[in-house]
């Protein structure tokens, strides 16, 4: 009992990560990971957010 109550905790954090990920593509946000909020400032103007630099 206590192995089906860990899955499915386990499944619901899994299927709250992938939501998350997928509202915030659709919305257009480019750095879903990014500490900053794609604030940093090492944004280049040619498109997406320098945020590579942080990780």
């Amino acid at each position: 009992m206590i192995d089906f109550i860990v899955i499915c905790i386990v499944a619901l954090a899994v299927a709250a990560a992938g939501r998350y990920v997928y509202k915030a593509k659709k919305s257009g946000r480019t750095c879903i990971g990014c500490p900053d909020g794609c604030a940093c400032g090492s944004q280049k103007h040619s498109g997406g957010c320098g945020c590579q630099t942080h990780r």
